[in-house]
C-alpha cells in the first residue's frame, strides 16, 4: 500500500542512495540502528531482501558507520523497526518500482507485468537478461523518496514473517563478533581513573606508589583531572588502574546524599513541575483512594564492561565502539575535541549488552582523546567492572503517587498519578551538553546546560506510560522533573514506563479488591480497545487464570502506542520471591521474525523480574557503593522462570515497537502475585528479601 506519511527516519535520510546501492552480487542496505542484541539486523535484512525481490544472503546490510550509514539517531525507544524498518521497505520499494519501470520500458511492457526473482528481471516467464546489478549504472538512486511506491500486502510475504537464522549469532558463537575481540597491531592498552562523584577534583595522585604497583613501565597521562594509564600491556595497566583507586584523593564536586533514593528526598528537591490535563473538569465527589509508590536507582549491569579503540591517522580520528547512536557519539567526540565532524569517524561494533545509556560513550571518549595524544596508534580502552558500577550513568528512582475519585459503581471518575523524578535523559548531545564523562574531567570543561527530559511527543522519560490506557474520563498527569539531583541519570531500558506500569498495575490490583471483583474482570470493564481487550484476554486464557492466591496480573501498551503486553506470574513467597512460570500475550502488529519476537519478549520478562526483585544501587560516602556483583545481584539463570508466549496473528497492522514491552506488565503481575500470597502489598521496590521478612514478620 502506498505510504501518505514518510517515516522519520526516511524524511532525516531522504535520498534513495542513503539507503539502496548495488555491490557487485549483493545489495548493500545502510542502516542507522545498530545490534545490540535485539535482533535488528536479521529483522531489517528480512525488510530489505522481501521489498527487493532478492534472497537474504544477497543483502549485505551496513549498520551504525558514520561513513556510510543514513543518520537514524538512537537505538532506543523500541524504534528500531517501526521508523527504521518502515523506512528501509519504502525505500526498497521504490527501487523496486523504479528498476521496473524502467525495464518495462525497454520491453513494451506494463509495469505489473514484469517480474523480479532473485534481483533477475522476468517477462512472461522468460528471464529478460538483466538484473539490479547490470542495470544500476543506468538507474541514479540519488533522488529523494517520494513514499508512493506500493510495498507488498502481507498475503504476499515471503521472507518477512518466518523465521531467520540470526545473523549476528555465528560470529559470537565462534568467539570474534565484540568490540573487546579487536586487536589491531600497534596497539596500546589503557585504563582511565574514574571520579567519585561529579565534578570531583583530583588533589593528589601517588604516582610513585602506582608505578610500582603496576609491576611494568606505564605511561601516566594526566589532564585536569582526567588521568589515564597506558601500556603496551593490557595486565600493566588494569594493575595500575586498580592501584590508583586507593592512592588517589578527591576534593569538592556534588557528593552523593547517602538517603538519595528515599523518596522523602526526592520529594524536598528543586524540581520544575507542570502539570497536564485529559478530559472534562476535576471530579471530587466519590470515595477518594490514594497509595504511594516508589523505585529506586539501577545501573546497566551489562554482563561485559565497556570497552572502544581509536586511531588518529593522517589527522582523520577513527573511532569504534558499542554505542547506541554513532552519529550523535561522533558530532560530540568531535566538538569535546575541537576538531570537525568530517575528521571523525564513528564505527559500530557489537557488545555486550546495553539496555540504554551505558558506559559505551565514555570508553569511546576515552579512546579518542588519547588517541588524539597517541597519533598513529590504536588505543584501546576497556573499563573496569567497579568503575562501571561507580561511573556509569543511573536509571533514576521515582516517588509515584496515584490517587482516584471512584463512583458508585467503584470505577475511577477521576484519576491523578503524580512522579517525582530526575531525568532519563543525559546522553551525548541531549539537553546541548556532551555528557562524557572523561569529557567533563578536562580543564576548561564546559558549563552544563539545564537538563530536561526526554519530551512526551517522543513517549517521555519518567512519563513514560504514565498515562494508562484504561477508559478514565478525567486523567491527570503532575509531573515534578528534579533536574539538579547530584547524578549522572539518564535512559535504561523502559525509562520511566516500567515502574509507572508497576503503580498504575498495583493500583488496579488494589481497586479491583475494593470492588470485590476478579483483577482481569475489573480491567476488561475498563478497557474498549479491541486489541487490548485481546490480549488481556489470551494471557488469562494462556495461564488458566483463576483465584489462585500466587497468580498476578499485569498489562500495559508500551508508551500507549507501540506494542501490547498482558503477562501472568505465578511465585511461590517464602523468605525470598521465586517466580516460578510466566505467560504473556503480546500483540506487536506485523512481526518480522517470530523467534526475535520471543526472545525479546523473552529477554524483558527476565529483566522485568530481576529490577522489581533484586536490583538497587546503593550509596556510601559521597559516591556509588555498588562495587561487584555481590553489591548488585540480578536475576540468575537458575531463577529465570519458565515462560509461555503467544504472539496474536495481526500481520496486516503496521509492525510496533517491541523491545520494552514486557518489561513493565512483568513486574506489576510479580507485585501483585506477591500482594496475594503475602495478604499484604509491598509499594517500594525491590521486592527484596529485607522487605519480604519485614513484611511476614509485621503481619
Amino acid at each position: 500500500m502506498p505510504s501518505s506519511a514518510l517515516p522519520q527516519s526516511l524524511v532525516d535520510n531522504p535520498l534513495l542512495s542513503q539507503w539502496v546501492a548495488f555491490d557487485p552480487g549483493r545489495v548493500r542496505v545502510a542502516t542507522g540502528k545498530v545490534e545490540i542484541g535485539q535482533g535488528i539486523l536479521t529483522a531489517l535484512t528480512q525488510i530489505a531482501a522481501e521489498e527487493l525481490d532478492v534472497e537474504p544472503a544477497r543483502v549485505h546490510l551496513v549498520s551504525g558507520d558514520t561513513d556510510l550509514s543514513p543518520r537514524e539517531g538512537f537505538t532506543s525507544g523500541s524504534y528500531s523497526i517501526s521508523v527504521g524498518g518502515a523506512a528501509i521497505r519504502l525505500a526498497c520499494a521504490e527501487v523496486r518500482a523504479l528498476y521496473l519501470e524502467y525495464v518495462a520500458e525497454r520491453v513494451g511492457a506494463r509495469t505489473h507485468e514484469v517480474a523480479v526473482q532473485n534481483g533477475r528481471f522476468f517477462f512472461e516467464g522468460k528471464d529478460l537478461g538483466h538484473d539490479y546489478w547490470s542495470l544500476a549504472p543506468k538507474i541514479d538512486l540519488r533522488r529523494r523518496a517520494t513514499g508512493t511506491a506500493p510495498t507488498k500486502a502481507p498475503a504476499e510475504y515471503r521472507v518477512v514473517g518466518r523465521d531467520l537464522p540470526r545473523l549476528d549469532l555465528p560470529a559470537k558463537l565462534a568467539g570474534a563478533a565484540f568490540i573487546h575481540d579487536l586487536w589491531p597491531e600497534n596497539l596500546l592498552h589503557a585504563r582511565v581513573l574514574r571520579r567519585p562523584w561529579r565534578d570531583a577534583r583530583l588533589v593528589s595522585l601517588e604516582e610513585e606508589k602506582i608505578r610500582k604497583a603496576a609491576g611494568a613501565p606505564i605511561e601516566i597521562l594526566r589532564e585536569g583531572d582526567f588521568v589515564a594509564f597506558l601500556s603496551q600491556e593490557e595486565t600493566t595497566v588494569m594493575r595500575a588502574a586498580e592501584a590508583a583507586r586507593t592512592r588517589a584523593r578527591w576534593e569538592g564536586g556534588e557528593p552523593v546524599p547517602a538517603d538519595i533514593e528515599d523518596p522523602a528526598w526526592l520529594k524536598q528537591q528543586f524540581a520544575r513541575s507542570r502539570t497536564v490535563h485529559k478530559g472534562l473538569e476535576s471530579k471530587n465527589e466519590g470515595t477518594i483512594v490514594e497509595r504511594r509508590y516508589s523505585r529506586p536507582f539501577l545501573t546497566y549491569a551489562s554482563i561485559g564492561p565497556s570497552c572502544a579503540l581509536a586511531e588518529l591517522k593522517d589527522g582523520h580520528l577513527h573511532v569504534w565502539s558499542h554505542c547506541q547512536g554513532p552519529d550523535h557519539l561522533r558530532d560530540w567526540i568531535a566538538k569535546a575535541l575541537g576538531m570537525e565532524a568530517s575528521r571523525v569517524s564513528v564505527h559500530h561494533r557489537q557488545g555486550a549488552g546495553a539496555y540504554g545509556h551505558n558506559t559505551a560513550d565514555d570508553a569511546a571518549f576515552d579512546a579518542a582523546f588519547l588517541a588524539t595524544r597517541k597519533p598513529g596508534r590504536t588505543v584501546r580502552v576497556q573499563w573496569a567492572r567497579e568503575d562501571e558500577f561507580l561511573a556509569a550513568p543511573v536509571s533514576p528512582a521515582c516517588a509515584i503517587e496515584l490517587r482516584a475519585v471512584l463512583g458508585a459503581d467503584k470505577r475511577p471518575l477521576d484519576w491523578t498519578i503524580e512522579l517525582w523524578s530526575p531525568p532519563h535523559a543525559q546522553r551525548p548531545g541531549m539537553n546541548g551538553n556532551a555528557n562524557l564523562a572523561g569529557a567533563e574531567a578536562l580543564p576548561d570543561a564546559p558549563a552544563r546546560n539545564e537538563v530536561a527530559d526526554v519530551p512526551d511527543e517522543r513517549g517521555g522519560g519518567a512519563t513514560r506510560n504514565a498515562w494508562p490506557i484504561y477508559d478514565f474520563a478525567n486523567q491527570r498527569l503532575i509531573h515534578h522533573l528534579l533536574s539538579r539531583v547530584p547524578l549522572r541519570t539518564s535512559s535504561l531500558r523502559g525509562l520511566g514506563a516500567w515502574g509507572n506500569v508497576f503503580a498504575i498495575e498495583s493500583f488496579m490490583d488494589e481497586l479491583a479488591e475494593m470492588a470485590g471483583e476478579d483483577p482481569v474482570a475489573y480491567r476488561l470493564s475498563l478497557l474498549s480497545d479491541p486489541r487490548a481487550r485481546r490480549v488481556v484476554e489470551a494471557a488469562a486464557r494462556m495461564s488458566g487464570w483463576s483465584e489462585k492466591p500466587n497468580l498476578g496480573f499485569g498489562f500495559a501498551r508500551y508508551k500507549n502506542i507501540a506494542s501490547y503486553a498482558a503477562v501472568v506470574a505465578e511465585v511461590d513467597v517464602q523468605e525470598e520471591v521465586r517466580v516460578k512460570r510466566v505467560w504473556c500475550a503480546v500483540d506487536a502488529g506485523l512481526v518480522i521474525t517470530p523467534d526475535g519476537a520471543r526472545n525479546q519478549i523473552e529477554g524483558g520478562i527476565v529483566m522485568g523480574a530481576s529490577f522489581v526483585l533484586k536490583e538497587r544501587v546503593r550509596f556510601a560516602d559521597g559516591k556509588v557503593a555498588t562495587a561487584s556483583w555481590d553489591d548488585y545481584p540480578i536475576l540468575r539463570f537458575s531463577e529465570a522462570p519458565g515462560i509461555e508466549i503467544e504472539l496474536i496473528e495481526a500481520r496486516d497492522e503496521p509492525a510496533l515497537g517491541l523491545g520494552e514491552a514486557s518489561v513493565g506488565p512483568t513486574g506489576a503481575a510479580i507485585g501483585n502475585a506477591v500482594a496475594r500470597v503475602l495478604g499484604q502489598r509491598i509499594r517500594d521496590l525491590p521486592l527484596s528479601r529485607e522487605r519480604i521478612m519485614s513484611t511476614l514478620l509485621n503481619s
